[in-house]
């Protein structure tokens, strides 16, 4: 008979992802989400409350009968329809191949789409980027038994992204059946698009690799000298035929309309890959809820959607500039200021020590009630089967994310902080 002990050891060690890792730590120092005491500028949400030129937050859900049953498992006709005339209506005027229903997948948040994607995925070479989003990690060791991970390096001297010319020589060098990058690039806040954006859909397409594009910033677009941009970025723009060339978009309300807790995100892609998507949903998760769908809906209505995106980019421009100034105030720049996101991608290794080592900068600033998020959690590792020492130890995460007096707070403590050593 096991003993309890035996029992315990049935689960494996899961370690924190870096957000979640930041949090836990904090945590023990007090923190709890809404603390009006403590600056979490390692949030990887947005600010979530009333926002000048916004459109009113949502207060109340009412739910219908039927919302009570199952629903589709790739999400309700009603959203598939409205998420497609959304792309369309951004992305794709005037262009003969057009986004319908059957080409929208819909799931409980980013994630759980991610999830549905890497269980869909062949055995075939599937390219990743470092830096990037911490999840891809995990998404890769529970399916390496079946895809392989091939690891695409970036330079710091070209901001951290992965040149369109240097993507195809990788795509045909390593025979990549897919590559999975966030664009925007959470955490380097930077963006491939225009003529970049149009060459990766074009290599994706001349060699048959699967382009999965997580864009989930997508609304959060910069000019270089911190001004709002035009609107959004999306692979979608630069997509020939939705139902032949190889793309896959993946976003939701979390990020770009400030509805984290609504967990809703959506694929976009080839009719059959989102009937596959589909397939996978069935055995992982059933299906996102019924009722909060009817409220994407409302978020999604055009003139409501383009109001919050355009006050979205006014507020978090002034942010972003705030702290690029700020931070380069003390010594901590970046590669190249944010294109995208609520994040800025900076470097330490001017500061002082212990400061310029990212683990130490972490834990002194928590001392100061402030939370970021050390550069290494993004280096994105399946299996940690490169063993040297992380190149981002150096480098940490700030987030704009939090209302403009808590992002503030933040750089003032930290501040502080600095000229106290």
């Amino acid at each position: 008979m096991q003993t309890q002990e035996s029992a315990r050891q049935s689960l494996r060690t899961i370690p924190y992802m870096g957000v979640i890792y930041v949090v836990a730590e904090a945590m023990k120092l007090g923190f709890h989400n809404g603390h009006p005491d403590w600056c979490n500028l390692g949030q990887g949400q947005p600010e979530i409350g009333e926002m000048e030129g916004a459109p009113p937050r949502y207060s109340r859900i009412d739910m219908e009968p039927g919302d009570h049953a199952y629903g589709h498992i790739n999400g309700t006709d009603a959203l598939r329809a409205r998420v497609a005339e959304h792309y369309n209506r951004l992305f794709r005027v005037g262009k003969a191949s057009q986004y319908g229903p059957e080409n929208v997948a819909v799931a409980a948040g980013g994630r759980l789409m991610l999830s549905r994607l890497f269980a869909a995925l062949g055995d075939v070479p599937v390219g990743y980027q470092t830096p990037d989003y911490t999840a891809y990690e995990d998404m890769f060791d529970y399916h390496r038994h079946r895809i392989t991970p091939v690891h695409l390096d970036t330079r710091e001297e070209d901001g951290f992204k992965i040149p369109a010319d240097v993507f195809r020589r990788r795509v045909q060098e390593h025979g990549l059946g897919a590559f999975v990058f966030s664009n925007p690039c959470n955490p380097t806040g930077q963006v491939i698009q225009g003529d970049e954006l149009a060459s990766y859909v074009q290599t994706a397409r001349d060699h048959g690799c699967a382009l999965v594009s997580d864009e989930f910033y997508s609304h959060f677009i910069y000019t270089p000298d911190g001004k709002p941009g035009a609107g959004p970025v999306s692979a979608a723009a630069h997509v020939d035929d939705v139902n032949e060339d190889p793309v896959l978009l993946i976003d939701g309300l979390t990020k770009s309309y400030r509805y984290p807790g609504w967990r809703v995100g959506w694929a976009l892609g080839p009719k059959d890959w989102v009937d596959t998507l589909g397939r996978a949903a069935s055995a992982i998760d059933g299906g996102p809820s019924q009722p909060i769908q009817r409220a994407a809906c409302d978020v999604l209505e055009p003139a409501r959607a383009d109001q919050e995106t355009t006050a979205l980019r006014e507020g978090f421009a002034a942010k972003r500039n705030l702290m690029v100034e700020r931070l380069a105030a003390m010594g901590i720049t970046c590669a190249k200021p944010s294109e995208s996101t609520f994040y800025l991608w900076a470097t330490l290794r001017d500061l002082p020590a212990p400061f310029h080592d990212a683990d130490a900068f972490f834990q002194a600033a928590l001392q100061h009630k402030v939370m970021t998020v050390p550069g290494h959690f993004f280096d994105v590792n399946p299996g940690k089967t490169r063993t040297a020492e992380s190149p981002y130890k150096q480098w940490m995460r700030f987030s704009f994310g939090p209302p403009i007096d808590n992002v503030r707070m933040g750089l003032d403590r930290l501040e502080a902080m600095l000229k106290g050593a």
